[in-house]
């Protein structure tokens, strides 16, 4: 039976890497000659995504539910 320790390692990694997956494609968008976008595009998109880095960051230092909401341009 795996502890919790086995369990937070597990998933931790499952999870982490896969947000960086997604961070990578959220990159691929950078190609201009495939997508069009401004700068405020950008600026709505990295400020959503440091938003939830830094309420996902608070829950462990707090036991609180700081969950930020959907995305959206």
């Amino acid at each position: 039976m795996p502890t919790k320790r086995d369990k937070f390692v597990e998933l931790a990694e499952a999870r982490v890497n896969r947000a960086i997956k997604d961070l990578q494609l959220i990159g691929n968008l950078s190609n201009r000659s495939a997508y069009e976008f401004t700068e405020v595009d950008i600026k709505k998109m990295f400020a959503a995504v440091q938003k939830a880095v830094d309420s996902a960051k608070a829950r462990f230092a707090h036991d609180g539910d700081t969950r930020g909401g959907e995305f959206r341009l």
